[in-house]
């Protein structure tokens, strides 16, 4: 199911290519994640019935059928093999004629398959494989000290009159009082956690650069770029949309994983911007501990969010 869910998502990115036409300009890059995707589910599938990948013959396809034609029938491979149940021989030439359908279908979309398994080890790994840590970007090491968010940092938030908190670092407010804006109130004003949890973990932040007064306004084009108002916005934006789908997950709780669509949502809000470079591993770390501090707020009221950037963590603690 998970390989014939992929097909789909293969032939839904065609038709949208044939919608939009050349407008669509991601195409190339999605067609080629949803084949790398369908790639991994045959590969899994071949695993689990004992049959060898490199046992199957790859077609040399002389004549490129049209896309159309070449994706029905992959379409029509993979429906075959949801028709299979425990007949080794049947299951076999199922796989074999996928197989060569992939193959037809990859030429007659112009991809080739070794970039198509190169881009999905990529994503994987930067799924599902723990992070090199030494190797991660820090995104201002470089830079004077006064512009580096800071190392280790106690951010105290504070109950304050009319369901509002407020957030002091150093003896100082940060940022304005927040409320929930909502009239069920459901705990946003706490939000400014996760930028935090972003800070600490992913060592980015547009928003705590604002707030905290360290923009990297020595360099123009990176105070521009990385730090202006548009970053601030995308950080924004993507701490609302996460907040609106954790809402409906009751903020996570007890969950020890993020789903692949949600991080890749998050990867797309933050296209062209520095943080692009963190592993989809890290950015569920990120979220996952910032929604366990702002739990903690939520039911307290107030306390003290610590954060760390030398260990990339970020914590909770009683005021």
């Amino acid at each position: 199911m998970g390989l014939f869910g992929e097909v789909g998502s293969v032939l839904a990115t065609h038709k949208k290519r044939v919608r939009e036409g050349e407008s669509y300009s991601g195409f190339r890059d999605a067609l080629e994640e949803e084949f790398g995707d369908s790639l991994w589910y045959f590969v899994a599938l071949c695993r689990r019935v004992g049959v060898d990948v490199g046992s199957l013959e790859s077609p040399e396809v002389s004549s490129v059928e049209g896309s159309d034609d070449a994706l029905v029938a992959l379409g029509s491979a993979a429906a075959a093999l949801l028709e299979c149940r425990s007949a080794q021989g049947e299951t076999a030439r199922a796989l074999e004629s996928f197989w060569q359908s992939y193959h037809a279908s990859l030429q007659a979309c112009g991809l080739g398959l070794p970039q198509v398994v190169e881009t999905n080890l990529q994503k994987i790994r930067g799924r599902f494989a723990e992070p090199n840590y030494d190797a991660l970007p820090t995104f201002d090491r470089q830079f004077p000290e006064g512009e580096r968010l800071p190392a280790r940092f106690s951010v105290h938030v504070r109950e304050l009159e009319e369901g509002r908190s407020g957030l002091w670092w150093e003896g100082e407010a940060l940022g304005d009082p927040l409320d929930d804006n909502i009239e069920d109130e459901d705990g946003y004003r706490f939000h400014d956690v996760f930028h935090l949890a972003f800070a600490a973990i992913l060592h980015w932040s547009p928003v705590c650069r604002a707030l905290m007064g360290r923009k990297r306004k020595s360099v123009a084009s990176v105070d521009r770029t990385q730090d202006g108002g548009r970053a601030i916005a995308v950080e924004e934006g993507l701490s609302v949309w996460l907040f609106s789908y954790a809402k409906e997950m009751a903020f996570f709780e007890g969950q020890e994983s993020l789903s692949f669509d949600v991080l890749k949502t998050v990867s797309q809000f933050v296209r062209g911007y520095e943080v692009e470079q963190c592993p989809l591993r890290l950015w569920e770390r990120a979220i996952l501990e910032g929604y366990s501090v702002f739990r903690s707020l939520r039911a307290r009221g107030s306390g003290v969010v610590v954060g760390d950037r030398l260990r990339r963590g970020v914590e909770f603690r009683s005021s």
